[in-house]
């Protein structure tokens, strides 16, 4: 297949033959659930805690006698079914919330992804972008020109200038094509990749 090539000016000046089996494939919407699920799973990390009965504090005195009351039989008020107790199932900070991913699979749904951003005309193809000097007003006023407000930029190699330049952007995202990720690709409204990258993206994920 054939992807448009558009200059700084978002007009169309060529076409770059790229991979149908990254930018060309059918959409499988559970496939792209699943990856994105789990990419977020596989970030979240396992700091909380809770206390168990053994660390709340408490008195190991028996609140009232076992018989003749009326009441239920209590032990001690450390008892998760009391207020102020511990908790019977308690989160740990060793909890690991991580979800297996088979490399296929996920090279597979990347593919998907990108086929989806061509086919529903996020996907922007472009000869190169940089940035002149590490100025953020000055880079932005070139995207804006471009038409570009929520973007994800894939570039072969992000230079000093294009990182200071966009670092400060709150709906711009530039990335290499080995840290290109399932969630973002998602997120931003158009994702800006060079002629260079094309080539980058069809090695790892055709």
């Amino acid at each position: 297949m054939e992807l448009n090539v558009l200059n700084e000016q978002g007009n169309e000046t060529a076409k770059v033959a790229a991979s149908d089996a990254v930018f060309g494939r059918e959409y499988n919407e559970a496939l792209v659930h699943q990856i994105v699920v789990a990419y977020q799973a596989n970030a979240r990390q396992g700091t909380r805690a809770q206390l168990t009965r053994a660390d709340v504090h408490h008195s190991t005195k028996k609140p009232w006698r076992q018989k003749g009351t009326g009441r239920a039989r209590s032990g001690m008020t450390s008892s998760p079914v009391w207020r102020g107790g511990g908790r019977a199932f308690p989160n740990t900070p060793n909890e690991n919330f991580g979800h297996k991913v088979n490399k296929k699979m996920f090279r597979a749904a990347m593919a998907v992804i990108f086929s989806k951003l061509v086919a529903d005309g996020r996907l922007v193809v472009v000869d190169s972008i940089g940035a002149d000097s590490p100025k953020t007003k000055a880079f932005a006023q070139k995207l804006k020109a471009m038409g570009l407000e929520s973007v994800m930029i894939i570039t072969k190699e992000v230079d000093e200038n294009l990182y200071l330049a966009s670092r400060n952007l709150k709906n711009v995202f530039v990335v290499e094509p080995r840290y290109a990720d399932p969630l973002s690709l998602i997120f931003y409204k158009k994702v800006v990749v060079t002629k260079e990258a094309i080539a980058q993206l069809e090695e790892m994920w055709g």
